[in-house]
């Protein structure tokens, strides 16, 4: 027996056929607007995600300094940071603000750092400890990293979108078929099956 083989009629959707029904043109419509709109939406968002994740960045760069310390008590018996790949402690250091106040916090030092060793840390604008700033390459992973991911969850979202809309118009059709079946079925009062 011969195979037979079904051509796939590409953009069918596009082109004028008697057999082409209004639902299947806003269908088209729907999945090409639906790519547009992620393409673009997602280029949007990343961009937007690069800005706001290097503002972030420099705000905190202009905010932190770099101070030194004095380290109150020695670090030999002191619990390791909470980041496994931290080799540093946590001791208590001191250290003077730009007002001429002490104050005291914990940082992460080298183990076994002796009692009134110069530490450098960073502080705020309110002179609390925090992260070191970071640089030019951290900032740049962290953006390209921000922005990817914004777009890629953005085009995600309106192709999630898309594929909702086209499964109701599809159920839609369905029924719409149903009835017709039905309808040309019982015109002269029998079934066809």
């Amino acid at each position: 027996m011969a195979e037979t083989r079904c051509e796939r009629v590409r953009m069918w959707r596009w082109r004028r056929s008697p057999l082409r029904r209004r639902c299947d043109l806003v269908e088209a419509w729907v999945v090409l607007g639906g790519w547009v709109l992620a393409l673009v939406g997602g280029v949007l968002a990343g961009f937007v995600a690069v800005g706001a994740v290097e503002r972030a960045a420099e705000e905190q760069r202009a905010r932190s300094r770099q101070v030194s310390a004095v380290l109150v008590e020695d670090a030999d018996d002191k619990v390791p940071a909470r980041v496994p790949a931290d080799y540093r402690v946590w001791a208590k250091v001191s250290w003077t603000g730009p007002d001429g106040t002490t104050h005291t916090d914990e940082a992460r030092v080298s183990p076994k750092t002796k009692a009134g060793a110069k530490i450098p840390v960073w502080t705020d604008g309110k002179d609390r400890i925090t992260a070191e700033p970071l640089n030019n390459g951290e900032i740049r992973l962290h953006a390209v990293s921000g922005g990817t991911l914004a777009a890629l969850c953005t085009a995600g979202v309106v192709l999630g979108t898309v594929w909702g809309v086209r499964q109701l118009m599809e159920r839609r059709r369905l029924e719409q078929w149903a009835l017709e079946w039905e309808r040309i079925d019982t015109r002269n009062g029998w079934k066809t099956g």
